[in-house]
């Protein structure tokens, strides 16, 4: 038997302080050996220290150790007294005996330890042995509201993290084609920790006892590296640790909620809305082939059923569903999906489609937890009691509260809209192109293409133009620049310029992303002046787009643009002053 003395001091709180502690005496006492703590309101005595043959450090901050002096000490992280309890303690007491080889222990760098990267064993001459870290697994899912560039450009970013910290990681995709490379159950029992990198609900039933980090697809794009690590620094659950766990989630999920939960429930609903709209749209744009009034009982006409009387009329019901669901979960689906179609009926619009998601979400949310019944019938609450309350509810209320309200908000807005003259036009070409460039795929954008896509339910074609044109200008000004002037750009930019040119003339803001990290300061605001000014042309040019999607491939289907030819004098226009802006503030690569 081994007398050992250990201190544990964690910088998270006290619950993780207890944690460690608990751990260390319980498993020290399993293997035999007598271990006293110190945690908390818990002192070592001087009788206690003059007694032990090794003192364990577990802390995640610098702690005095004079009162140690002539004692081997052995320094680790709290997070590993927890994770590797037993093997801490056989370390320790090696270092008491005069061990040579300390076994290597699986070293997890911990937010707020001050050298997480060096956990080591010491004594009164401070000879350190630093274990080797092991191989880590993670497995992850990437997600943002439209499912294309940002969803696998977060997947990369986390892939190549990983690679760099010398671990491993499988993404899934929920892109907009659907889940790719997806996880198995093999895969998530294996793994370490999960990262869930997402702008949109998704679901974490699979990932229960496993250490789960969330965060944004921005954050993971502009540093997997660290992405990783965090999730890697979260404790790794355990028994003992449930309560632990359990408020680190609560205190998580308070924070994201204040950050990003509104604006988060907004794009799972117009994330799941996309793929409607967009199919939808690009079958009308079809129908246009066949005349702009296409006969009835022609193919014209039941493209336009297909398109417009069928998807167009799950617009405003998949939005508010999806809101609600991204709230309540699946209880909130169906109270979203009839208060959608209500707000539909009810002439409000997308707006009045987005306000029903939120009630029903929340009502749905405030009956689930609030609402008990005995527990015989605890089965009929999701079923029966939940969709029938909040939907009794969000329906009363949409009626006799919000409708007329709403309504006549949406019939102002489309008045001024199609009334609007050609001064207006201009400053609203301007704003929602310039929020197209802001943060190419994040918020601000997004802002601008929910706006314009929500119109096209009221038959406002304009907005749209402007917000696909001005999409288009970033990576397309960008890939110009990169042409043109090759010696302002290094290989890589050159290489990605060929990329941009691609995703640009597709509407895929996001190509312009790799120059914007590299040299943001010059980058956004030649890309926002120039995308404003196509904006504010198309506008100018009364051009119209009744398709969602589909960059200049649109352009090849008749009357899916109004003044085609003009349109793309605004894209072309808009790529030249974004090239020339480029260029004049952009240095000479040197190297």
């Amino acid at each position: 038997m081994t007398k050992i003395v250990a201190i544990a001091a964690s910088s998270t709180g006290e619950a993780h302080t207890q944690m460690a502690a608990e751990a260390l005496k319980k498993t020290a006492q399993s293997l035999g050996h007598d271990l006293t703590v110190e945690a908390e309101d818990q002192a070592l005595t001087d009788a206690d220290i003059d007694a032990a043959e090794v003192v364990i450090v577990g802390a995640d901050r610098f702690l005095e150790r004079d009162r140690f002096a002539g004692k081997p000490i052995y320094a680790i992280s709290t997070s590993e007294a927890i994770r590797n309890t037993e093997l801490v303690i056989q370390n320790a007491i090696a270092l008491a005996r005069n061990l040579p080889d300390l076994k290597a222990i699986p070293t997890v760098p911990h937010p707020h330890d001050p050298h997480p990267e060096e956990p080591v064993a010491h004594t009164e001459s401070a000879t350190e042995v630093t274990p080797a870290s092991t191989l880590k697994f993670l497995v992850g899912i990437t997600s943002c509201p439209t499912g294309i560039a940002h969803t696998f450009m977060a997947a990369e970013a986390l892939k190549t993290g990983a690679e760099k910290l010398g671990h491993t990681i499988k993404v899934e995709t929920q892109g907009s084609v659907g889940a790719k490379n997806q996880l198995t159950e093999a895969d998530i029992v294996q793994a370490d920790a999960v990262v869930i990198a997402a702008d949109t609900h998704v679901d974490l039933v699979r990932f229960q006892g496993k250490r789960l980090y969330q965060t944004s697809t921005k954050d993971a794009i502009h540093s997997g590296s660290d992405v990783v690590n965090a999730a890697l620094a979260l404790p790794e659950p355990t028994e003992d640790a449930a309560s632990y766990l359990e408020a680190v989630q609560q205190t998580k999920a308070e924070r994201a909620q204040k950050r990003s939960g509104p604006y988060k429930h907004l794009l799972t609903g117009v994330s799941y809305m996309l793929p409607v709209i967009v199919a939808g749209g690009l079958i009308i744009a079809l129908s246009f082939v066949f005349g702009i009034n296409p006969p009835e009982g022609s193919f014209g006409d039941a493209l336009m059923q297909i398109g417009g009387s069928s998807a167009f009329a799950l617009i405003v019901p998949v939005i508010a569903g999806y809101i609600a669901f991204s709230i309540a979960d699946r209880p909130g689906l169906a109270p979203g999906l009839i208060g959608g179609m209500l707000a539909a009926n009810l002439q409000m619009g997308f707006l009045g489609g987005i306000l029903a998601g939120f009630l029903a979400g929340y009502v749905a949310l405030w009956i689930r937890e609030t609402v008990n019944l005995p527990t015989n019938f605890e089965g009929l609450k999701p079923v029966l009691v939940i969709p029938l309350l909040s939907t009794l509810v969000i329906g009363l209320l949409l009626v006799y509260v919000f409708g007329g309200p709403v309504r006549f908000i949406m019939e102002s807005l489309t008045t001024f809209l199609e009334t609007m003259g050609s001064t207006n036009a201009v400053l609203l070409g301007l704003l929602l192109g310039g929020m197209m460039a802001v943060d190419m795929g994040g918020p601000v954008n997004k802002a601008a293409y929910t706006f314009a896509v929500g119109l096209l339910s009221s038959n406002i074609y304009a907005p749209m133009a402007a917000v696909m044109a001005a999409g288009m200008t970033p990576p397309l000004g960008l890939a110009l620049a990169t042409f043109v002037a090759k010696r302002k750009f290094n290989k890589a930019e050159q290489d990605a310029g060929k990329v941009a040119s691609v995703l640009g003339i597709s509407f895929i803001t996001e190509g312009a992303i790799p120059f914007a990290a590299n040299d943001p300061f010059r980058v956004i605001p030649a890309c926002i002046v120039g995308s404003a000014i196509t904006g504010a042309l198309s506008m100018l040019f009364g051009c119209t787009l009744r398709a969602p999607h589909g960059g200049v491939f649109v352009l090849a289907i008749p009357n899916a643009v109004g003044h085609v030819g003009l349109y793309i004098v605004a894209i072309s226009i808009g790529s030249l002053v974004t090239a020339l802006a480029i260029m004049q503030l952009k240095r000479r690569v040197t190297a």
